[in-house]
């Protein structure tokens, strides 16, 4: 079968990555979950067809390092937030960040999944765009 896309899969909350993970695997994409950002940005990433799901509180690394080292290493990735968090800080948050997503626990599977199609869409659009014309 082939892939639909990679996800890069972030959430310290065993149950919650295990459940996501299935989730995605079961609708065709490629995922790699990590418990902390650290260990994300230790791997090997690309953001040909991909996405970040990352959940807004995690111990280690902040999302601003992490927007910053994907920054320097020229990748772009659409961010969806998953968050059993959800007040006006971590909105507010989400919005700096410019993710494309924001989902409160337990997250909605079908919603999210049209989500991630939406977030890969976009990006396969935004990369179409940038290409130089011949």
């Amino acid at each position: 079968m082939d892939m639909k896309g990679t996800i890069y899969l972030v959430d310290d909350d065993v149950s919650a990555r295990r459940g996501l993970k299935r989730l995605l695997l079961a609708a065709g994409y490629e995922v790699n979950a990590y418990a902390l950002l650290d260990e994300l940005l230790k791997s090997p990433i690309s953001d040909k067809d991909a996405c970040l799901i990352l959940d807004v509180r995690m111990p280690g690394v902040s999302g601003d390092v992490l927007q910053a080292e994907l920054a320097a290493n020229g990748l772009k990735l659409p961010v969806i937030f998953v968050t059993a968090d959800d007040n006006k800080q971590t909105r507010m948050k989400a919005r700096a960040f410019q993710a494309t997503g924001f989902f409160r626990k337990p997250v909605d599977g079908f919603a999210l999944l049209d989500a991630v199609a939406w977030a890969l869409e976009m990006q396969k659009h935004d990369n179409d765009r940038s290409k130089p014309i011949d």
